[in-house]
C-alpha cells in the first residue's frame, strides 16, 4: 500500500484503517493515540447550535458527517495495542478496567459553556487518572487560535503533546487509526516520535500533511 505522505518517520495512509493494521502489528508500536469516531451521529457546530457566538465572530463551520459515526463504536481490534483511546463514556460497554485521562477544557475553570467541560481517554498503557487543563472551548482557547474549524471533533497538539511526553520515548512509533486533522503527528514530529496515521477522508489526510509543514514556536503551534 503507498502511503499519501512518508517523510522523516512520519506516514500517512488514505485508507480504511482495518486495511492498514496487519501492517502495523502491536509489537512494533510504543503507544496507540487515536480519536476514533464515538457512534453518537455527531452533528456539526453550524446545524446544532446556529446562533451560539459571539458578535462579529466569524460564522462557525458547517462539516460533513464523521466517517463511522452512525453506529456505537467497538474499540476491539485497538485493544491488543498499548493504546490511549479518546470517546469514553461512549465506549463503556466494550473497554475493561484501565487507567483515564481527563482533558479539563475549561482550563481550570478559565471558562464554561452549556457543552461538555471536558473530554475522558481510556487507556491500558497506565493506571489511576491523570488530568491535563487546556482551555478549549469555543473561541476561548490556549493554542491554536489561528487553526480552529480543521476538524469537528478537533484536539490541541498540546494536548497530544502532553501524552506523547508522559507515555512514550523519542524514538517510538505511535499508531494512530483515525487521525483526524493530523494533531497527533505535528505532536510526533516536533517531539520525535515516528508516526502511522490513517484516515478515510482524503481532505483530512491534506490537511494533517499541511499542519506538517507550519513552523512551530516552542512545542505549540499557534
Amino acid at each position: 500500500m503507498k502511503p499519501f505522505y512518508d517523510v522523516d518517520g512520519i506516514t500517512i495512509y488514505h485508507a480504511d484503517c482495518v486495511d492498514v493494521m496487519p501492517l502495523v502489528p502491536p509489537a512494533s508500536v510504543g503507544l496507540l493515540l487515536t480519536d476514533p469516531p464515538y457512534g453518537i451521529g455527531l452533528k456539526s457546530y453550524a446545524d446544532s447550535m446556529p446562533d451560539a457566538r459571539f458578535k462579529g465572530s466569524p460564522p462557525p463551520r458547517s462539516y460533513a458527517s464523521i466517517v463511522g459515526d452512525d453506529a456505537p463504536f467497538d474499540p476491539s481490534p485497538l485493544l491488543p495495542y498499548r493504546s490511549v483511546i479518546f470517546g469514553l463514556p461512549h465506549m463503556l460497554d466494550f473497554l475493561g478496567n484501565g487507567g483515564l485521562l481527563v482533558w479539563d477544557k475549561t482550563g481550570g475553570g478559565k471558562t464554561s459553556t452549556m457543552l461538555s467541560d471536558g473530554e475522558v481517554a481510556w487507556s491500558n498503557a497506565f493506571a489511576g487518572v491523570h488530568i491535563f487543563h487546556h482551555m478549549w472551548l469555543g473561541i476561548f482557547r490556549d493554542s491554536e487560535l489561528n487553526n480552529r474549524g480543521l476538524h469537528p471533533t478537533q484536539k490541541p497538539v498540546t494536548l497530544m503533546q502532553w501524552i506523547l511526553q508522559k507515555w512514550t520515548e523519542p524514538g517510538d512509533l505511535v499508531f494512530d487509526p483515525y487521525m483526524g486533522s493530523g494533531p497527533i503527528a505535528r505532536a510526533c514530529a516536533d517531539l520525535g516520535r515516528r508516526y502511522i496515521g490513517v484516515d478515510i477522508v482524503e481532505e483530512y489526510c491534506q490537511t494533517a500533511v499541511n499542519r506538517l509543514g507550519q513552523m512551530t514556536l516552542g512545542l505549540e503551534m499557534g
